[in-house]
């Protein structure tokens, strides 16, 4: 039996930070993790996506970069290289995570663990003790109950990262972050995309002005809004529309984006409190548990990597460090990789009507900024919002659709948490030419 100060179950990177951050107060860690280092983010999600979107960029600016004395001819897309890009960026992420773990002297164990109880972790024949347990074990898509879903046809955000052939035709069901970038991306590549959402718009974290001018920009994309998939053929799929009236399409692919569930199989022994199925924790990512710690997905409160991230931060400062730190939900950024980006963080306009707030908004558009008409069409999209509360002027949120947005938002986040207003911003001095300016702009475009 070997004893640890702390056992993390998971490697992404909720689980890889929370053990570099307890390796760096000179705690004893270890970290099982059943399949690669780096958790979804690395292997399956961020990265990989990213990726591929870049490589679709690449393809869509040659093919529209005309107007800007840039005429390529006979530009071709070539997937098996694109996914070469993708392939090596994850082994190089991977590998500068296991050195990172390695330099704060983590012991890694790539295996299932399985879980006796709060204080006990079992390998294969060897049994290690912990005084915390911190469980990152992640989440996978959900696969919901429509006929025909287990088809050849049909993929999820997994499958899809290893197609080698563009399909001719793809439709989406589901509009949230994971199906309008993979929307953006078959589009930029010029497949036929069908986006069937059961919402009545897409992007629900998204401000509703934005997540319709997303839609409007991405012109080649037919979307159906308010719809319910009720099966899936060979080379079709049947929904009910928002009239009530039942539709058939013919598609060569379909990718499954309807949401992700949590990996909660072996923690059951832990009879953790759970809020429907994910695990209960606190704003200091502790379960019901006093030993026990839940974060990233798992928890099911902020299913990002870098709030993931902050949450390892976060419960490792509530095991061994001060115990002062608390996450703030709405402090935490988000970011569309899509063509174009978009990005927000905390309250929508939504948000605020529903909490029955005093708010008022700033709006400035981009087509009136020097460096985005130097870059883009004036036809193109770009808006900035900005939410305040009227009586402080403190902001309460920021989003923005656009070039760059997921570069812009980062600080948001800190303006939120340390109650800047939109004064405060209006007063500091940006950069010019850049499309940030916009977010000043629409500092002191608010109404006094």
């Amino acid at each position: 039996m070997i004893k640890f100060d702390l056992i993390v179950i998971g490697a992404g990177p909720a689980g890889y930070e929370a053990a570099i951050q307890a390796g760096k107060l000179g705690k004893k860690v270890l970290i099982i993790e059943k399949e690669e280092l780096g958790g979804v983010c690395t292997n399956k999600g961020c990265i990989p996506t990213k990726s591929l979107l870049n490589s679709a960029k690449h393809f869509f600016i040659a093919n529209n970069s005309e107007k800007f004395g840039v005429k390529a001819e006979n530009v071709t897309f070539d997937y098996l290289r694109a996914n070469e890009w993708k392939n090596n960026t994850i082994e190089t992420l991977r590998s500068g995570i296991k050195l990172m773990l390695e330099k704060q002297k983590i012991e890694i164990i790539k295996a299932e663990a399985k879980i006796l109880d709060k204080n006990t972790v079992k390998v294969g024949a060897i049994t290690y003790k912990t005084d915390y347990l911190i469980l990152a074990t992640g989440s996978r898509p959900l696969i919901v109950n429509i006929e025909g879903i287990d088809g050849p046809n049909v993929m999820t955000s997994d499958e899809i990262l290893n197609l080698e052939v563009l399909p001719e035709t793809i439709t989406i069901i589901g509009g949230g972050v994971i199906g309008i970038e993979f929307a953006s991306f078959f589009n930029m590549l010029k497949v036929k995309v069908t986006v069937i959402e059961m919402m009545e718009e897409i992007l629900p974290m998204m401000d509703k002005d934005l997540a319709k001018l997303m839609r409007r920009e991405m012109k080649e994309v037919t979307f159906h809004l308010g719809c319910k998939v009720t099966s899936i053929g060979k080379d079709n799929i049947t929904f009910i529309d928002s009239k009530n009236h039942e539709k058939t399409e013919n598609c060569s692919k379909i990718l499954l984006s309807s949401g992700r569930q949590p990996n909660t199989e072996g923690l059951e022994v832990l009879k953790l409190e759970m809020f429907k199925k994910w695990i209960k924790v606190d704003d200091r990512l502790k379960t019901s548990e006093d030993n026990v710690y839940a974060i990233g997905d798992l928890n099911g409160k902020s299913q990002l990597a870098h709030s993931a991230s902050k949450m390892a931060e976060i419960a490792v400062d509530n095991i061994f460090g001060s115990k002062t730190k608390k996450m703030n939900w709405k402090a935490i950024p988000w970011a569309l990789y899509s063509q174009p980006e978009a990005s927000g963080c905390g309250l929508t306009e939504e948000d605020a009507i529903k909490e029955n707030l005093d708010f008022k908004c700033g709006i400035s558009f981009m087509r009136s900024n020097g460096r985005f008409l130097a870059e883009n069409e004036k036809k193109s999209t770009g808006k900035v919002k900005i939410i305040v509360d009227s009586k402080t002027d403190v902001i309460l949120g920021i989003h923005m659709i656009g070039p760059y947005s997921s570069e812009m938002i980062w600080p948001a986040g800190a303006l939120i948490e340390n109650k800047i207003t939109a004064k405060q911003v209006a007063a500091s001095v940006f950069a010019h030419p850049s499309i940030s300016e916009t977010i000043r702009e629409a500092c002191l475009a608010i109404e006094e």
